[in-house]
């Protein structure tokens, strides 16, 4: 029987991993017996993990495995502070990282300026790494500028070179893995989700409270300057000479750094866009039964693969994706790919058209994307890719399942209600204006709020806010 380390967050930390470890795990749990290593304090949400699973802090992976040796270790990273404690353990303990984004110098950044106050340090790293342009986007970056030139420096190499192999779900990562570091096994495999269930268009509707013959267009998941909103709302504001009825949603929360509801305003969209914030996945679901053409796009990328894409297009909905990154991998006729450049708006109108113009391309789009993820992506397919890598990389021989069927089944869910009516509306009130009165915070602050909020930290977030503002405290920021 192998043991397995399994260090990554899970709900209720602040990232999309935490989803994707807790449908993973069941179905890992055929093949080993897994302990679940978690941020040190954080209490699971999830009934089924301490029901089945030995949980453990993280900081505990390394005198642990001293102990009792582990048969593999297999360490989660992504570009989010939920993975801080993750990656202290994996410079203790070198193991396997699935690597779910190539860009992690948004965590590199807030790791050393943020929490330890290593503003120094992250220069020279800069500079020594990616030489004098580096150190020129650095320098921005510390006087509380944010450019996109930051995706061009992965900061990924002290990951790499305490790796002792690579898991990524797109060769687009696995390829940059390879040129930094040649000779590091590496493997690709699936991102495995469930498969959305199938629920009426006019269900949804009802439930949410939305018009049935309007035509809807939504955009999921967090909503930053790099989802592409306002090429999406140009598009929209031309679609509505032709379709007055056609409305788009945005469900998910907003940077604070972003001011979403002023874009929307100045392109005089108020009356067709709603913002819905942060929704339980029994509603996401509906969100996405009741969308015409779902929008997922992003620029620039830190080279992720997008579990919510996956989710719209096993649901079989008609999507638009951005044609940069791991998304020019996807088969020709599973989504329509748009061109990041100054054709961007025309697409985006162009593809919405069609859609709603010719129900039989948006039925075919939507049944070809919905039957690529339910052969390309299921969670038994993923779980056994990681199982057959480590038996090679650790030699673990010949892999048969000890359980037949996974530790719990991921698709149980609650009872679908009405989802609230209310969502978040674009008027400007009394405790925003006097935000927008505040005097503006130092360069240095603003540059670590920026990349907090980049990384997708939110007010309810104390244990990383926290630490940040002792961080910032030492060096000499917030004193009178």
């Amino acid at each position: 029987m192998k043991r397995l380390a399994y260090a990554s967050p899970v709900n209720p930390a602040p990232s999309g991993i935490s989803d994707y470890s807790e449908e993973l795990l069941p179905y890992l749990g055929m093949y080993a017996e897994v302990t679940l290593y978690i941020e040190d304090g954080l209490r699971p949400t999830h009934p089924r993990l301490a029901q089945h699973l030995e949980i453990r802090p993280v900081s505990r992976l390394e005198r642990d495995h001293r102990r009792r040796p582990f048969d593999a270790i297999v360490y989660h990273m992504g570009n989010s502070p939920a993975h801080l404690g993750i990656w202290r353990a994996l410079q203790r303990t070198p193991g396997v990282v699935v690597l779910h984004d190539f860009v992690l110098h948004h965590f590199m950044l807030q790791e050393m300026v943020a929490v330890r106050g290593q503003i120094d340090r992250y220069r020279a790293e800069m500079r020594r790494r990616y030489g004098d342009e580096g150190a020129r986007v650095a320098e921005l970056m510390l006087r509380g500028r944010f450019p996109e030139a930051a995706f061009d420096f992965p900061f990924c190499e002290d990951v790499l070179e305490r790796a002792t192999g690579i898991l990524a779900h797109s060769r687009y990562v696995l390829d940059r893995v390879t040129a930094l570091k040649p000779g590091l096994a590496t493997a690709l495999v699936p991102m495995g989700v469930p498969l959305p269930p199938l629920i009426p268009r006019n269900e949804a509707r009802e439930r949410l409270g939305l018009p049935q013959n309007a035509l809807i267009l939504a955009s999921f998941g967090h909503i930053n300057p790099y989802k592409r909103l306002e090429p999406a709302l140009r598009a929209l504001r031309d679609l509505r000479a032709v379709r007055p009825d056609a409305r788009y949603l945005l469900v998910g929360s907003i940077s604070p750094n972003y001011d979403a509801p002023g874009v929307v305003e100045r392109l005089g969209l108020t009356e067709a866009v709603t913002i819905t914030g942060y929704v339980s996945r029994s509603t996401f679901e509906d969100y996405v039964a009741a969308a015409d053409i779902c929008l997922n796009l992003r620029h620039p990328t830190a080279g992720e693969t997008s579990a919510s894409l996956l989710r719209l297009l096993g649901a079989g909905r008609p999507t638009l994706v951005t044609a940069t990154g791991s998304f020019t991998e996807l088969p020709p006729g599973v989504a329509a790919q748009v061109d990041p450049d100054g054709s961007e708006s025309d697409l985006i109108l162009g593809y919405c058209r069609l859609l709603a113009e010719r129900p039989d391309v948006a039925a075919a789009m939507g049944a070809a994307a919905r039957e690529y993820v339910a052969r390309c992506h299921t969670l038994e397919g993923a779980a056994r890719a990681y199982v057959e890598f480590l038996a090679r990389h650790c030699g673990w021989g010949d892999i048969r399942p000890l359980r037949a069927a996974p530790l719990w089944d991921v698709e149980e869910r609650p009872p679908r209600r009405a989802a609230p009516r209310e969502r978040l509306s674009f008027a400007r009130d009394a405790d925003q204006s006097a935000a927008q009165r505040a005097p503006a915070p130092p360069p240095l602050v603003q540059t670590v709020a920026e990349a907090l909020v980049g990384l997708g930290v939110t007010g309810d977030d104390r244990a990383v806010l926290d630490a940040a503002a002792r961080a910032l405290a030492e060096i000499g920021f917030g004193r009178e």
